[in-house]
């Protein structure tokens, strides 16, 4: 199955933590603080590879972290960076919050790296907090922690043109017939599995790219057959080239098929519906020289159907939709269409579909709140504060450091705290107790 989807979990390196130690050297019995301060966390960097055409990397690894930063040292030394962890992937990869599925970034146009989620800060060693009164810190801070996100990865197919229709209508002899990819070719239904991307040379140094999309059927908006996974790639073609089965050698009505996808593309999105669309009558090489008969009148005279190919060109004449009747076996018919796409695109615009970010994770989760609880503990007649964020702040914080202590307030009013210990009704005096730290409440 072509691997255009995957879902991965990111990890940034978390920053590595500052270190605490004094100098010790002869005769300097009081050395000051040379604490050094913690390497910065590796990011992580999403990177376009022009050789990449699937995300099969990702199908059997699901999990991908950059590498910590290192602990400070003495003598002032600072720690290594971590290293950045740098995943490459196909242009045309667009990243996705795999919860809410908001666009991250589209690797596509100029985008070719983006960096996704940034290392954690280095902690600061003791060195950083030496004061007046306190000359021989033995505080330093921890490093930022990491960040993690889970995104999905799908690859849309950058093409210029489309090649749409029912299963066996011919696209990829088409494909085949006008340009150097080589689609597995079959008499049954999706010998396609994988979408091919063919250039088409039209000389003089003139090129576009062709997709041949996979069959879709009834209901592939919906996820029936494989329609679901192999829609998304039209999303980005600029024109679609119609083909049907003008033979009907699958005893189907081609008519009836056009009408069938044109309903998938309207379900699926008003975007991929208005993509201007060619029909092109395949099979032209095994219609029947003459109308075949189909009835006897009262004289005796035999009654001959409609011509398939004037069938089709009527019905499309109506819709504005161009005609071209084509036989990919023989390849009759494809230059001249090959020229009118090549024509039509010229007058379409030339910019890339580039879907707009709609969510940043590494601005998110530097800002998450992450989740704390206030309670009165009856039995202990204590105020207990309990919480990830709690435990966090603590192992940045030096509580027996006057700076420490004033960043611990700060951290009790900001965050709401002391608003809920007062809502509790704590009064001067009480206890508060928080991971075996406890300290009398004053307003």
């Amino acid at each position: 199955m072509f691997a255009d989807r995957a879902k991965i979990i990111l990890i940034s390196g978390k920053g590595g933590d500052g270190h605490v130690s004094f100098r010790r050297e002869k005769y300097v019995p009081d050395g000051g603080p040379d604490g050094g301060d913690g390497g910065r966390g590796g990011d992580v960097i999403l990177k376009v590879d022009p050789g990449m055409n699937t995300l099969i990397d990702y199908r059997h690894k699901r999990k991908f972290a950059a590498t910590p930063g290192q602990e400070g040292g003495k003598k002032n030394c600072r720690g290594k960076d971590g290293e950045d962890l740098i995943l490459k992937v196909p242009k045309g990869t667009l990243v996705r919050d795999a919860e809410s599925g908001r666009v991250i970034i589209d690797m596509s146009g100029n985008c070719t790296e983006y960096k996704i989620l940034s290392g954690g800060k280095g902690g600061l060693g003791n060195q950083h907090f030496a004061t007046s009164t306190m000359q021989a810190p033995k505080y330093a801070q921890p490093g930022q922690p990491a960040k993690e996100a889970e995104v999905l990865l799908e690859l849309k197919v950058i093409a210029d043109v489309g090649l749409i229709g029912y299963p066996s209508v011919g696209k990829s002899s088409l494909i085949r017939s006008v340009t150097n990819a080589k689609p597995e070719v079959a008499d049954y239904h999706f010998t396609t599995l994988t979408p091919h991307l063919g250039v088409v040379d039209m000389g003089d140094g003139n090129s576009f790219v062709i997709a041949d999309i996979p069959g879709l059927i009834e209901g592939a908006a919906e996820g029936s057959g494989l329609g679901h996974e192999f829609l998304r790639h039209i999303e980005r073609n600029k024109l679609l080239i119609h083909v049907l089965d003008a033979a009907g050698v699958e005893g189907r009505d081609p008519l009836e098929d056009y009408r069938n996808i044109n309903n998938e593309l309207k379900k699926y999105g008003e975007k991929v519906a208005s993509l201007p669309q060619i029909v092109a009558a395949n099979k032209t090489d095994i219609l029947p020289e003459e109308p075949e008969a189909v009835d006897i009148d009262k004289n005796g005279e035999l009654i001959y159907g409609e011509d398939p190919l004037e069938r089709i060109k009527k019905a499309m004449e109506e819709e504005g939709v161009p005609v071209f009747a084509v036989s990919a076996a023989t390849g009759e018919g494809m230059k001249e269409l090959m020229n009118y796409v090549w024509q039509r695109l010229q007058e379409l615009p030339r910019e890339e579909t580039v879907f707009a970010t709609e969510y940043n994770p590494d601005v998110a989760l530097q800002f998450a709140k992450e989740p704390f609880t206030v309670r009165y503990d009856e039995e202990a007649d204590e105020y207990v504060l309990e919480g990830p964020r709690i435990e966090k702040m603590l192992g940045y914080t030096n509580l027996d450091s006057e700076r420490g202590f004033v960043f611990f307030q700060n951290f009790l009013k900001d965050t709401g705290i002391l608003e809920q210990l007062e809502a509790l009704g704590i009064e001067d005096g009480d206890i508060v107790r928080m991971y075996g730290f406890s300290f009398e409440y004053y307003k």
